[in-house]
């Protein structure tokens, strides 16, 4: 292992306009390789937008005919994986000589899902994480993931992961991450709070690894003049507020965090630095105690319809 430059991306998207958010993607992929990164983080949902503080039209037990028909606008904002944006990162990722991990809402059906993809410059689209479970109101929007996408995506400089948002708060998925020996962990997200830079912390030194937070940037001029936020209807009102990071398997932060807007944050991290953390701590060998404490991880795909072979 050596040393890369690795950068956390952090803009907002153009809600309900992929062709212009993925304009952008481009843009700052484009100049976080020119930095020198091989490796550039972009946020939770960049593709196909987090609707910040739009409620949908939903109550309990009650949705109403405006909030059905912006469902509909997101979801047709969503991309298909594989699909003609994948194609177009693949291809950008292999200009660059750069490997990609963005966050998307992905349509599959008639359910979206809030996902994670991997885009490595050798081999174009390689790997996708949905997210395991969508926190309070993302669950009317978002289906759930299962075991069947989480994934270590082999680099030539390391292996990556990927936990999305409050996924990290997840502890028994934290420890089947690490389990399959992380080297880069991926946080595409959009929790602003100073709380969160702790979270990161704690997983950078719970794993030993180097983690990478991409938080998007989010104002109310991102979103049509027709979609109308409860947290304040200003264009200048701040609805995602950045706090974008990178850190050490130490916990010593090397980059950020970025707040008050758009920002390619780049580091060099030394993958040495893993090895040297390992001496007085392990939590999936020398720290961990299979005798009292073992997990099992369901990883096969979880399907509604089974057809029943004919005979």
């Amino acid at each position: 292992m050596g040393s890369v430059v690795v950068a956390a991306v952090q803009a907002g998207s153009v809600l309900f306009d992929t062709p212009a958010t993925l304009a952008k993607a481009e843009r700052l992929v484009r100049e976080a390789a020119a930095g020198g990164a091989r490796l550039a983080v972009l946020p939770e949902a960049f593709l196909g937008g987090y609707p910040k503080g739009v409620d949908f039209g939903v109550t309990v037990g009650s949705r109403s005919a405006e909030g059905r028909e912006l469902f509909r606008r997101y979801r047709e904002a969503a991309i298909a994986v594989p699909g003609v944006e994948t194609a177009r990162l693949a291809e950008l990722a292999s200009q660059l000589g750069i490997d990609i991990v963005i966050g998307v809402i992905e349509r599959d059906g008639g359910t979206l899902y809030c996902t994670a993809l991997f885009f490595t410059a050798a081999a174009g689209l390689v790997a996708k994480h949905r997210k395991l479970l969508p926190t309070a109101a993302e669950r009317y929007l978002w289906g759930q993931g299962d075991g069947s996408t989480m994934p270590a995506v082999h680099a030539e400089y390391g292996v990556l992961g990927a936990a999305i948002c409050w996924e990290n708060y997840l502890p028994l998925f934290r420890q089947a991450m690490y389990a399959k020996g992380i080297d880069i962990w991926c946080a595409p997200t959009v929790d602003e709070r100073d709380q969160w830079q702790a979270t990161m912390r704690h997983i950078a030194l719970e794993g030993r690894c180097f983690v990478i937070s991409a938080n998007q940037y989010l104002t109310r001029a991102d979103l049509p003049p027709d979609v109308h936020p409860i947290q304040g209807d200003s264009p200048d009102t701040v609805l995602i507020n950045g706090g974008s990071t990178i850190i050490s398997p130490l916990g010593d932060i090397l980059a950020g965090p970025a707040r008050a807007g758009e920002a390619v944050l780049l580091a060099e991290i030394d993958l040495a630095d893993r090895d040297r953390s390992f001496l007085d701590f392990d939590a999936v060998g020398h720290y961990a105690r299979p005798d009292i404490f073992t997990l099992t991880v369901n990883e096969s795909p979880q399907h509604t319809v089974i057809p029943r072979p004919t005979m």
